[in-house]
């Protein structure tokens, strides 16, 4: 797959670039309403993708080698999908053939997000999946 294949299965929901909360008893990831400094939050894309390791060192950069180890995904994120050799959903842009289709799917995190540092409207809560 070349880089620019692998970019491509990013849908755009944006849940990997919200702050989480692992249980250390459990293991139990627990997503937060706090997106990533660099997260546009009007377009669920990064504002500063080529530079974002340099400017936010824990972003981590998903290659088919670590996707699996990544546990934080969700079981609708393309990645981890192709990478336990299941089918991408319907509302997936390279399916369904438009970018809005994961916003609409309510997927996403599109106007659910607060900055990173507005701690008043910051809340916890646990993913649950739409395949």
């Amino acid at each position: 797959m070349t880089d620019a294949e692998w970019e491509s299965l990013c849908d755009g929901c944006a849940l990997c670039c919200l702050n989480k909360i692992e249980d250390e008893d459990s293991g139990e990831i627990f997503y937060t309403n706090s997106a990533c400094e660099l997260l546009d939050q009007a377009s669920c894309r990064c504002s500063d993708y080529v530079n974002r390791a340099a400017k936010v060192p824990d972003c981590v950069q998903l290659t088919a080698a670590n996707v699996e180890s990544c546990a934080w995904l969700p079981d609708s994120c393309a990645y981890r999908k192709l990478a336990l050799g299941k089918d991408l959903c319907d509302w997936h842009p390279l399916i369904s053939g438009r970018a809005q289709a994961v916003h609409e799917a309510g997927i996403s995190m599109l106007g659910q997000m607060v900055p990173d540092e507005d701690h008043d409207d910051f809340h916890i809560f646990q993913f649950l999946e739409s395949s």
